[in-house]
């Protein structure tokens, strides 16, 4: 036996697919057929990624946990319209699932909770356990409604010993340009430990200036934080330049868990809100806003791919 296994389960009604590493106590379970989503990941039996609405609320609002891909973009647009690779785009809720923050900015894409991915595979071997899925994102009229850009995406989670990783692949299979500004937001949470006493380390070494809206203002200063207890910090903010390697750690209790971000993801987003008993280290492949501004925006030519991995390790600390 390879001590890896892949089976189905169902979380709030809907289907997962759970990868299992015995060895290592750790279990991950994603919701293809909801965005798939990242909707729980397990070490010695309790959760380590924060659950917040829970998977039906996301199905239903959108509103996020675990780990939610953020595509086409993410976090925030400045306004509704967009123009990029030869096209203007204008965003149109009636028309596109579109969702909005408490400014009325279009924030975290179009496909949260999306029913369109196709699982390509699921396989348990010696090295780990896998799952493969696909979204032909150019065969769906509301998803290019409000980012008119034939490609596929393809996303394989690998969990293999302590480390859950995840590789998402754009592939510009049309004959127009595809801008690439996706990302993930993983919402770390350490079992039992208060808030204030995660010890975090941030590998950052640029900080964009944002305006009151949380859009990048064009300036950044250089930022340096010391490994230590969260505390009261709290955090909404855009990093443009990491240290190397990017690898950001909370620890408490017992446990240690890190989010490395390994190719394709030069920025990064770090959520802590008051109150909330989670940190968020969100790789990112544009910094916000880039489908507007243009600034740091990488474009495909047809035919072109790109590739980006970040995991997650969880270890007894």
């Amino acid at each position: 036996m390879s001590g890896y296994a892949v089976g189905e389960d169902e979380i709030d009604g809907l289907p997962v697919t759970v990868l299992d590493a015995s060895a290592t106590r750790l279990r991950a379970a994603f919701a293809p057929g909801t965005g798939m989503i990242g909707t729980s990941l397990r070490h010695r039996g309790e959760e380590v990624l924060g659950q917040r609405g829970g998977l039906a609320k996301y199905a239903q609002t959108g509103s996020s946990l675990g780990i939610p891909l953020l595509y086409p973009w993410a976090n925030r647009l400045s306004g509704m319209e967009y123009a990029v690779a030869g096209r203007e785009v204008g965003l149109d809720p009636g028309r596109t699932p579109l969702r909005l923050d408490p400014n009325g900015l279009p924030i975290h894409g179009l496909a949260s909770a999306s029913p369109h991915w196709e699982v390509t595979e699921t396989a348990a071997g010696e090295a780990g356990a896998r799952l493969c899925a696909r979204l032909d994102w150019g065969a769906h009229e509301e998803l290019m409604a409000g980012f008119p850009f034939a490609h596929e995406v393809r996303v394989e989670v690998m969990l293999s010993g302590a480390t859950l990783a995840i590789e998402t692949l754009l592939h510009a299979t049309g004959d127009d340009p595809v801008p690439v500004a996706f990302g993930w937001h993983p919402y770390v949470t350490l079992p039992g430990v208060a808030r204030a006493d995660y010890e975090v380390t941030l590998p950052l070494r640029r900080q964009a200036l944002l305006d009151e809206r949380g859009i990048p203002t064009g300036e950044d200063v250089p930022v340096r934080e010391a490994p230590g207890r969260l505390g009261e910090r709290t955090y909404d903010d855009l990093y443009v330049e990491l240290c190397h390697p990017p690898a950001f750690v909370a620890r408490g209790g017992g446990r240690r868990i890190e989010v490395r971000f390994e190719a394709g993801y030069p920025y990064a987003q770090v959520y802590a809100p008051a109150g909330q008993d989670f940190v968020c280290f969100e790789p990112m492949t544009a910094p916000t806003d880039a489908l507007v501004s243009g600034a740091r925006l990488q474009v495909l030519a047809p035919g072109e791919r790109y590739f980006a991995r970040f995991s997650v390790t969880v270890t007894d600390a």
